[in-house]
């Protein structure tokens, strides 16, 4: 148990029962009453946010989590199959537990699974991934610079903004944190 005045953003921490992360932590000093902890938490479970604040003489239970490093495989119905890169060992996930991460499933890609007490309860993809535009307007010559950008479909369902040069085809090499999209990619 940590004081309430320990929590910090990125931490993992129990709060009736469930599990949340950090997503913001800001010190409170009313000119009147006492100090709190104003946060802003993502339940991992459904991946909803909420606003609490503890009062500073609180006690938070802080969680730890083993991260561990696995496989996409294949989707079988609604459920995602990973496999661990060490062992074999193959697990089912559903879409609640893979969250946003659910625009990135492409099979051998590796994932950074987060277990708590050995069950999943989080997964996060690789910082870049390299995905193929599969729907997109053709360029638009003398198209000027304030549409530099254009809407693309990638082969994962995801839309995201490229440059007016992306054609369908292309493999663009996107940022996971932000959807955002970083370069095209050479193919041999």
């Amino acid at each position: 148990m940590i004081n309430a005045t320990q929590i910090r953003k990125g931490m993992i921490i129990k709060v009736d029962g469930e599990l949340f992360k950090v997503l913001e932590a800001t010190h409170v000093t009313p000119g009147k009453g006492q100090a709190l902890m104003q946060t802003k938490l993502r339940k991992l479970k459904d991946q909803t946010v909420h606003d609490y604040r503890f009062r500073s003489k609180d006690k938070v239970e802080q969680a730890y989590l083993e991260t561990i490093e696995m496989e996409y495989l294949y989707q079988e119905g609604n459920e995602y199959v990973f496999m661990d890169i060490d062992t074999y060992e193959q697990i089912k996930l559903s879409p609640e537990i893979l969250g946003s991460s659910i625009n990135y499933l492409v099979p051998n890609v590796v994932f950074y699974i987060e277990l708590y007490e050995k069950k999943p309860i989080g997964v996060n993809p690789p910082i870049t991934i390299d995905l193929k535009v599969i729907k997109t307007e053709p360029f638009l010559k003398g198209a000027t610079q304030s549409a530099s950008s254009k809407p693309a479909t990638l082969e994962t369902n995801i839309t995201i903004n490229v440059p007016q040069f992306i054609k369908e085809g292309d493999i663009v090499r996107i940022d996971t944190r932000e959807d955002k999209y970083l370069e095209r990619v050479q193919t041999k």
